[in-house]
């Protein structure tokens, strides 16, 4: 919550020293790999624009490491503070940088086999027995952007933009665990140092998710 009204104090800093001069606010309204969100538009002159915004994205998939399959679900959550540079006057083009709070996570779930087994670093284990294994991963809070977009930088009214980039937020961290285990202390004891083996084989495996690509497209009415 503190990084959150960091960045909201950010933001109304940003909007105060927009200058009045070029004072056109627009709105975008977007959807993209970032989910559902929009911006705040707010010149600060001719070929620079402030914006400020969120998104939020729930996606649910599928997912394994060499012994065992996962239901995964994706929760995103960004709230951005946004630069964009354009380099050519009258272009749509521009250079975007900026920083985001960045709320990105995933819950695990191992799902058993067809036999109702789980296989754990090479070990058998009835589900029924075993209980649950369950994780999550949580990504940097603070991410740095870089992108390009196309949006018109000055004109009033409607227009489309769009916007590709990167999102670095940083190497993720996996916290596996199983719980419910009846199976008795040995084998249960077992299961939890197996499981620890697992939670790095699911680190590796999340690890390509340091960059988060961003895709949007959206529209946007400028007053």
């Amino acid at each position: 919550m503190e990084t959150v009204k960091k960045t909201l104090a950010m933001m109304a800093l940003v909007a105060g020293l927009a200058n009045t001069a070029y004072a056109e606010v627009g709105l975008v309204g977007e959807v993209g790999t970032t989910g559902v969100g929009g911006h705040v538009v707010i010149p600060l002159r001719k070929n620079m624009n402030a914006r400020l915004g969120m998104g939020y994205l729930t996606y649910s998939y599928s997912g394994s490491t060499r012994d065992m399959n996962y239901d995964l679900s994706m929760k995103a959550r960004t709230y951005d503070a946004l630069l964009d540079w354009y380099p050519r006057e009258h272009s749509s083009f521009h250079v975007t940088g900026g920083l985001a709070y960045n709320g990105n996570k995933i819950d695990a779930q191992a799902r058993p086999n067809s036999g109702g087994n789980y296989t754990v670093n090479g070990n058998s284990y009835s589900a029924a027995a075993a209980g649950k294994i369950t994780g999550q991963v949580d990504f940097g809070k603070v991410a740095p952007y870089l992108g390009v977009g196309w949006s018109k930088a000055s004109e009033k009214g409607w227009s489309f933009s769009t916007d590709v980039g990167m999102l670095f937020q940083g190497s993720p961290h996996t916290s596996l665990s199983s719980s419910g285990c009846t199976a008795g202390a040995a084998a249960c004891n077992q299961l939890a140092t197996d499981v620890a083996k697992e939670n790095a084989r699911l680190s590796d495996e999340v690890s390509r998710f340091k960059v988060y690509p961003v895709l949007r497209v959206g529209v946007s009415y400028k007053f």
